[in-house]
C-alpha cells in the first residue's frame, strides 16, 4: 500500500478517498473502467475465475492489490506443481496467468515502493517461465534510453525459417496498462495474422517508474525512435514492414510515434482515444485514480507544478509529420477525452484517415450494443494493420457503428 503523503499529494484524491472506498464497496473495483476485463482478456476462460474471485473479495481499494497479489500467488503455486509433474503446457499457461495477476497488483501502489517491486520482480519471473514453456520464440528485450531501458517483448508467429522475416506490429498501451497485457496467450490478433508483435512500456508505463524512466510531454516519440531501431537490426524483422497499435492513452503516444517515425511505418491504429489538449477530463473531471497515476508516471509530487506541465500535452505540433494511414477507433460518449478533440486531431491529418465512432459506447469500447452487435474492434484494427503490411491501399472514411450494428459510412 502507499505511504499517506503520496495519497495526500493530490487535493481531489485526499477530499474523495472515503467516496472512492464507498464507489467500490457498492459498484465493485471496476468503477471507472473494466480493468477485471481488459487484464484477463490476453488468459483467455481459464483465467476468469481467477480474476472474478478477486473482484468479488475487493472491497476498498486497498484491497486491490493484495487480492491480486494473493490471486497470483495461487496461481504460481499450480505452476510450480504443474512444472514439477512435467505438465509444461498447464505450467506456462498458469505462468502467465500469474505474471497478469501480479502485473495488476502493482497498478494500485502509485510509487516505487519496496511491495511495488516486489510485485513487479515476481510478474517478470512468472512470464519469464512463460517464455520458457510458450508455443513461440519469445524474447525479454531491454533496450537502452538515456539512463535506463525500455522493456519490451517481441513474439514472432513461430520459429522463422531460414531467412524468413516478419511485418511487425509495435503495441503501445496506456496509463493504466503494461505491455503484459498487449500479447494474448493464445488468439493474439496480431500473431495469428501473421505479423510478429513487439510491445513494451514506454516512459512512465509499466516497469518505467520502477527504474526512473519517466514520462514528459514528447520523450515517448524518442521512445518510438529507440524502439525502431533496435527492431530493424533484428533477423526476423521486416524493417519495411512495420505498424503501430496504440489503446488508451497510448493513442496519444502511438500518435507521437508515429509522427516520429514518419514514413518508416505504414500505418498506425489507436483505440479508447486520449486527444484533449491538455488532458483537462481525464485528470480533474474523470476518477482520481488517473491523475494521482500520471503524477507517478511522470514523477511530480506537487500538483499545481504538474497541472503546468500536463497543459503542455498536445498533439496539434506533430500530426503534420505524420506521413501514413490512421485509424482512430471511439466510443461516441468517450467520457475521458472530449470527442470534439478527436474531431479536430482528423481533421489535421493529412494522410488518409478511418474514423470509426461506437454510438454509445464509453472510452473502453465493449459495454454497449454497438460493439456487441458491430464489429469486433479488436479484430477491426488487427486487420486494417494486416492491410498496411500487405500493401493494400487505405481507407479514407468516417464510420458509425450504430445501436444495431449497422455501419454508416461516408467517405472523407
Amino acid at each position: 500500500m502507499m505511504r499517506a503523503f503520496t495519497e495526500q499529494k493530490m487535493k481531489r484524491w485526499a477530499e474523495q478517498r472515503w467516496i472512492l472506498d464507498a464507489i467500490i464497496s457498492s459498484v465493485g473495483m471496476e468503477w471507472d473502467q473494466p480493468r477485471l476485463g481488459y487484464t484477463m482478456f490476453p488468459c483467455g476462460p481459464d483465467a476468469v475465475g481467477d480474476f472474478r474471485t478477486v473482484g468479488m473479495r475487493t472491497k476498498k481499494f486497498n484491497d486491490m492489490h493484495r487480492e491480486f497479489a494473493a490471486a497470483a500467488s495461487r496461481r504460481q503455486a499450480k505452476a510450480i506443481s504443474f512444472e514439477e509433474q512435467d505438465r509444461l503446457v498447464s505450467a506456462r499457461e498458469s505462468y502467465f496467468i500469474a505474471s497478469l495477476l501480479y502485473s495488476a497488483a502493482r497498478w494500485p501502489i502509485f510509487e516505487a515502493n519496496d511491495l511495488h517491486i516486489e510485485y513487479n520482480q515476481r510478474m517478470n519471473d512468472c512470464y519469464d517461465k512463460y517464455i520458457q514453456y510458450a508455443p513461440r520464440p519469445i524474447e525479454r528485450v531491454e533496450i537502452p534510453f538515456g539512463d535506463g531501458v525500455l522493456p519490451g517483448y517481441l513474439a514472432l508467429p513461430h520459429e522463422p525459417k531460414n531467412g524468413e522475416k516478419f511485418p511487425c506490429a509495435i503495441g503501445i498501451d496506456g496509463m493504466d496498462g503494461s505491455k503484459e497485457i498487449m500479447c494474448s496467450m493464445y488468439g493474439d490478433k496480431m500473431l495469428e495474422r501473421g505479423m510478429a508483435s513487439f510491445v513494451y512500456d514506454g516512459p512512465g508505463q509499466g516497469e518505467c517508474p520502477v527504474k526512473g524512466v519517466y514520462v514528459t510531454k514528447d520523450n515517448h516519440m524518442d521512445a518510438a525512435q529507440a524502439v525502431y531501431d533496435w527492431l530493424i537490426q533484428h533477423p526476423a524483422i521486416d524493417k519495411d514492414r512495420l505498424v503501430i497499435f496504440g489503446l488508451s492513452f497510448g493513442s496519444f503516444f502511438g500518435l507521437q510515434a508515429a509522427a516520429q517515425l514518419g514514413d518508416k511505418v505504414l500505418g498506425t491504429a489507436v483505440t479508447f482515444v486520449c486527444h484533449e489538449p491538455g488532458c483537462y477530463t481525464i485528470f480533474n473531471m474523470a476518477a482520481p485514480s488517473f491523475k494521482l497515476r500520471f503524477m507517478f508516471m511522470s514523477d511530480y509530487d506537487d500538483e499545481d507544478k504538474f497541472d503546468e506541465f500536463i497543459s503542455e500535452f498536445s498533439l496539434d505540433p506533430i500530426l503534420r509529420d505524420i506521413k501514413s494511414p490512421v485509424l482512430i477507433q471511439a466510443g461516441q460518449d468517450e467520457e475521458l477525452s472530449p470527442i470534439e478533440c478527436t474531431d479536430d486531431v482528423v481533421s489535421k491529418l493529412s494522410v488518409n484517415k478511418k474514423l470509426v465512432y461506437y454510438e454509445g459506447e464509453r472510452h473502453a469500447i465493449g459495454g454497449g450494443s454497438a460493439a456487441y452487435f458491430g464489429e469486433n474492434w479488436y479484430s477491426m484494427l488487427a486487420d486494417w494493420c494486416q492491410d498496411r503490411v500487405n500493401g493494400k491501399e487505405a481507407p479514407n472514411e468516417k464510420v458509425l457503428i450504430n445501436t444495431m450494428g449497422q455501419q454508416e459510412v461516408t467517405p472523407y
